[in-house]
């Protein structure tokens, strides 16, 4: 007698198929992340590891985009409504995103959540990434600017090595000493290619601002301005510094690896780099002061897209990437300083032939990296109306004039966005 199977159960074990296959991993849900700079690489892998223990269900796929090519692509994806789940923002870019509603307000996820503090971060990285008092990306390292040095050549010309009671008036003097045209060697470089490790710290160090607290004035033309850039002129006029032509053509960190730099100021992300490349041969010092001591400081944070499909999972991808182990993993790996405040103590025994604390007092001491609606275009002004004026082509004084006229109508504009 033949034995039939009804047509309900064959459905049932279809059903049941189907269920086994979904478990074992055949459409796994998956988040996307996307930043510029592979080396956290080691440590962003080891948070999403830690998420996966609670998850093992998610697949997560990072992308490293270069820094040239990360902005444009990332605004692409989101505006054509798809984009990375999670992504690292920057100060620069942080109020487009947040005030066009591209990334989300964090603030409802936090409220509540045990396991997340605004208040064990540092405050300049929580504010940079705050909108009326909402967080909307949560820090993950922030960065300084301190005086990076060559020992052998401080050494060779029996100089002692900078300290906290350095001035602008020392950078020239030893500068000098340092600067040997014949072997192609500058004593220090006074940037004009780059702002945060360059001439942002000098205007604030002259008693300036970069833009005014209310964001509704620049500060490019004011007589603080003048004295920073006039001093970069000396510098370079002098031989001290590279000229604006010669830091296009070759980056000053690499002038500064080759042995062709005594001093480079530059942002704390570099030490892991330059300890890697000169070894004991490198010392690191605070910014020398000019009326007042000022140093910028940044931070990356990890913003969420708006248009994520799952909003709480995607939280608990991104305070695995932020919490204590998060910051833990990036300080071990030396990149830079976690944004964790009791976290940064194990930066520091990451590169232990350096002087690292000059960094993390500039996190209590400096100044905030200078941020409106609009920072990109009025950057886009002033880096070209600089450049114009070191490479000859106009007078200081009629580039921070143009700067200063631009931005000020940016930041007018800003009110009505």
């Amino acid at each position: 007698m033949k034995k039939f199977i009804s047509f309900n159960v064959i459905v049932l074990m279809l059903v049941f198929l189907a269920a086994c296959s979904s478990s074992s991993g055949g459409s796994k849900q998956t988040l996307e992340v996307a930043l510029w700079d592979e080396n956290t690489k080691e440590a962003v892998n080891a948070s999403i590891a830690a998420f996966n223990e609670k998850h093992p269900d998610v697949k997560v796929n990072v992308t490293y985009t270069p820094w040239a090519d990360y902005w444009t692509k990332l605004k692409t994806s989101i505006g054509g409504g798809s984009g990375p789940d999670v992504f690292w923002m920057n100060g620069p870019n942080f109020y487009q995103y947040s005030t066009q509603g591209l990334i989300k307000n964090l603030e409802p996820f936090i409220e509540g959540d045990n396991q997340f503090s605004k208040d064990l971060y540092f405050p300049a990285v929580v504010d940079l990434y705050s909108l009326d008092n909402n967080l909307y990306a949560a820090p993950y390292f922030v960065d300084a600017v301190g005086l990076y040095y060559n020992k052998e050549l401080f050494d060779e010309a029996g100089i002692p090595y900078p300290d906290e009671t350095w001035t602008w008036e020392d950078i020239e003097k030893v500068g000098s000493q340092l600067t040997d045209p014949e072997n192609g060697v500058y004593g220090y470089v006074a940037h004009v290619v780059q702002s945060q490790s360059g001439y942002y710290n000098l205007m604030h160090q002259a008693g300036g601002y970069i833009v005014s607290d209310d964001k509704s004035t620049s500060g490019f033309n004011t007589p603080e301005a003048k004295e920073a850039f006039t001093f970069i002129q000396s510098l370079i006029d002098k031989g001290i510094s590279p000229s604006a032509q010669t830091q296009i053509e070759t980056k000053p960190e690499q002038l500064f690896i080759s042995g062709k730099v005594a001093m480079l100021p530059r942002i704390s992300v570099s030490a892991a780099e330059f300890e890697g490349e000169l070894g004991d041969a490198l010392g690191v010092a605070s910014l020398p002061k000019g009326k007042q001591d000022a140093a910028i400081v940044h931070g990356i944070g990890w913003a969420m897209n708006e248009k994520t499909k799952d909003e709480d999972l995607t939280w608990e991808l991104i305070k695995s990437l932020a919490n204590e182990d998060g910051n833990r993993v990036i300080a071990e790996s030396g990149f830079s300083i976690p944004a964790m405040k009791e976290i940064s103590d194990v930066w520091k025994g990451s590169l232990p032939s350096l002087d690292l604390q000059v960094f993390i007092d500039a996190q209590e001491t400096g100044v905030a990296y200078p941020v409106s609606k609009r920072t990109a275009e009025w950057q886009d002004v002033e880096m070209a109306e600089i450049q114009r004026a070191f490479l000859g082509q106009q007078t200081i004084d009629e580039a921070l004039e143009k700067i200063g006229t631009a931005m000020d109508k940016i930041l007018e504009e800003e009110k009505n966005d």
